[in-house]
Protein backbone atom coordinates (compact mmCIF):
# COMPACT_ATOMS: atom_id res chain seq x y z
CA UNK A 1 0.00 0.00 0.00
CA UNK A 2 1.37 3.48 -1.26
CA UNK A 3 2.12 6.31 2.09
CA UNK A 4 -1.28 7.56 2.70
CA UNK A 5 0.39 10.36 5.36
CA UNK A 6 3.45 11.94 6.35
CA UNK A 7 3.37 10.94 9.89
CA UNK A 8 5.54 8.62 10.74
CA UNK A 9 3.82 6.88 13.78
CA UNK A 10 0.67 6.42 11.23
CA UNK A 11 2.50 4.91 8.82
CA UNK A 12 4.03 2.59 11.17
CA UNK A 13 0.90 1.70 12.12
CA UNK A 14 -0.23 0.98 8.84
CA UNK A 15 2.11 -0.66 7.09
CA UNK A 16 1.90 -2.88 10.44
CA UNK A 17 -1.55 -3.80 9.45
CA UNK A 18 -0.91 -4.29 5.65
CA UNK A 19 0.64 -7.32 6.60
CA UNK A 20 -2.83 -9.18 7.66
CA UNK A 21 -4.77 -10.48 4.81
CA UNK A 22 -8.36 -9.98 5.83
CA UNK A 23 -10.52 -8.37 8.69
CA UNK A 24 -11.08 -10.72 10.63
CA UNK A 25 -6.93 -10.85 11.16
CA UNK A 26 -7.18 -7.11 11.45
CA UNK A 27 -9.78 -7.13 14.07
CA UNK A 28 -7.95 -9.99 15.76
CA UNK A 29 -5.03 -7.78 16.27
CA UNK A 30 -6.40 -4.97 17.53
CA UNK A 31 -7.90 -7.04 20.45
CA UNK A 32 -4.23 -7.98 21.17
CA UNK A 33 -3.30 -4.32 21.31
CA UNK A 34 -6.01 -3.72 23.49
CA UNK A 35 -4.97 -6.95 25.62
CA UNK A 36 -1.63 -5.32 26.44
CA UNK A 37 -2.51 -1.91 27.12
CA UNK A 38 -1.94 -0.98 30.74
CA UNK A 39 -5.29 -0.98 32.85
CA UNK A 40 -6.26 1.91 34.78
CA UNK A 41 -6.33 1.86 38.67
CA UNK A 42 -10.08 1.39 39.66
CA UNK A 43 -9.75 5.01 40.97
CA UNK A 44 -9.07 6.52 37.51
CA UNK A 45 -12.33 4.90 36.26
CA UNK A 46 -14.15 7.96 37.46
CA UNK A 47 -16.51 9.75 35.29
CA UNK A 48 -14.46 12.64 34.51
CA UNK A 49 -12.02 10.46 32.55
CA UNK A 50 -14.93 8.72 30.85
CA UNK A 51 -15.62 9.28 27.26
CA UNK A 52 -18.92 10.76 26.30
CA UNK A 53 -20.45 9.35 22.99
CA UNK A 54 -19.23 5.86 23.47
CA UNK A 55 -21.58 2.98 23.93
CA UNK A 56 -19.16 0.97 26.02
CA UNK A 57 -17.24 2.23 29.09
CA UNK A 58 -14.06 4.33 27.92
CA UNK A 59 -11.10 6.00 30.22
CA UNK A 60 -9.02 8.89 28.87
CA UNK A 61 -6.87 9.92 30.54
CA UNK A 62 -3.67 12.61 29.38
CA UNK A 63 -1.15 14.21 31.08
CA UNK A 64 0.00 17.71 30.12
CA UNK A 65 4.26 17.26 30.36
CA UNK A 66 5.38 21.04 30.38
CA UNK A 67 8.70 22.57 28.84
CA UNK A 68 9.69 24.52 25.94
CA UNK A 69 7.46 22.22 23.60
CA UNK A 70 4.41 20.81 26.07
CA UNK A 71 3.24 17.08 24.92
CA UNK A 72 0.41 15.13 25.81
CA UNK A 73 0.53 11.48 27.49
CA UNK A 74 -2.18 9.32 27.19
CA UNK A 75 -3.89 6.23 29.19
CA UNK A 76 -6.79 4.75 28.59
CA UNK A 77 -8.73 1.91 29.23
CA UNK A 78 -12.60 0.22 28.43
CA UNK A 79 -14.44 -2.62 29.14
CA UNK A 80 -15.00 -3.50 25.64
CA UNK A 81 -11.53 -5.83 24.15
CA UNK A 82 -11.82 -4.07 20.47
CA UNK A 83 -12.58 -0.38 22.43
CA UNK A 84 -9.38 -1.43 24.56
CA UNK A 85 -7.04 -1.68 21.26
CA UNK A 86 -8.50 1.04 19.46
CA UNK A 87 -7.97 3.35 22.31
CA UNK A 88 -4.29 1.37 22.50
CA UNK A 89 -3.80 2.41 18.19
CA UNK A 90 -5.01 6.17 19.69
CA UNK A 91 -2.22 6.20 22.23
CA UNK A 92 0.41 4.80 20.04
CA UNK A 93 -0.69 7.53 17.39
CA UNK A 94 -1.04 10.28 19.86
CA UNK A 95 1.12 9.99 23.24
CA UNK A 96 3.53 11.71 23.91
CA UNK A 97 3.24 14.13 21.37
CA UNK A 98 3.46 17.87 21.04
CA UNK A 99 0.62 19.62 21.56
CA UNK A 100 0.36 21.18 18.41
CA UNK A 101 1.19 17.97 16.23
CA UNK A 102 -1.77 16.17 18.07
CA UNK A 103 -3.74 19.10 17.04
CA UNK A 104 -3.10 19.08 13.53
CA UNK A 105 -3.16 15.12 13.11
CA UNK A 106 -6.25 13.35 12.92
CA UNK A 107 -6.64 9.84 12.94
CA UNK A 108 -9.32 9.48 11.07
CA UNK A 109 -7.22 9.20 8.11
CA UNK A 110 -5.24 6.23 9.51
CA UNK A 111 -8.38 4.06 10.58
CA UNK A 112 -9.43 4.63 7.06
CA UNK A 113 -5.78 3.33 5.36
CA UNK A 114 -6.09 0.33 7.90
CA UNK A 115 -9.76 -0.78 7.09
CA UNK A 116 -11.47 -0.47 9.98
CA UNK A 117 -12.78 2.79 9.42
CA UNK A 118 -15.06 0.78 7.02
CA UNK A 119 -15.76 -2.34 9.45
CA UNK A 120 -16.47 -0.87 12.80
CA UNK A 121 -20.12 -0.82 13.71
CA UNK A 122 -21.79 2.69 13.46
CA UNK A 123 -21.69 2.64 17.41
CA UNK A 124 -17.85 1.18 17.76
CA UNK A 125 -17.06 4.21 14.74
CA UNK A 126 -18.95 7.16 16.68
CA UNK A 127 -16.90 5.91 20.11
CA UNK A 128 -13.77 5.89 18.41
CA UNK A 129 -14.47 9.68 16.69
CA UNK A 130 -15.44 10.42 20.40
CA UNK A 131 -12.09 9.56 22.08
CA UNK A 132 -10.31 11.07 18.80
CA UNK A 133 -12.20 14.42 19.16
CA UNK A 134 -11.49 14.67 22.78
CA UNK A 135 -8.23 14.10 22.92
CA UNK A 136 -7.86 16.65 20.35
CA UNK A 137 -9.82 19.21 21.93
CA UNK A 138 -7.82 18.58 24.95
CA UNK A 139 -4.66 19.05 23.46
CA UNK A 140 -5.95 22.51 21.81
CA UNK A 141 -7.87 23.34 25.24
CA UNK A 142 -4.03 22.47 26.86
CA UNK A 143 -2.68 25.02 23.90
CA UNK A 144 -4.39 27.30 25.22
CA UNK A 145 -3.35 27.38 28.57
CA UNK A 146 -0.06 26.89 27.84
CA UNK A 147 0.07 29.96 25.72
CA UNK A 148 -1.81 32.26 28.15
Amino acid sequence: MPSTTNDARAQDIIDEFDFLDDWEERYRHVIELGKALEPLADDERIDRNKVKGCVSQVWLIDEIVPGPTPKMVLRADSDAHIVRGLAALLIRLYSNRPLHEIVALDARKMFEAIGLADNLSAQRSNGLHAMIERIRANAKNATQHTQA
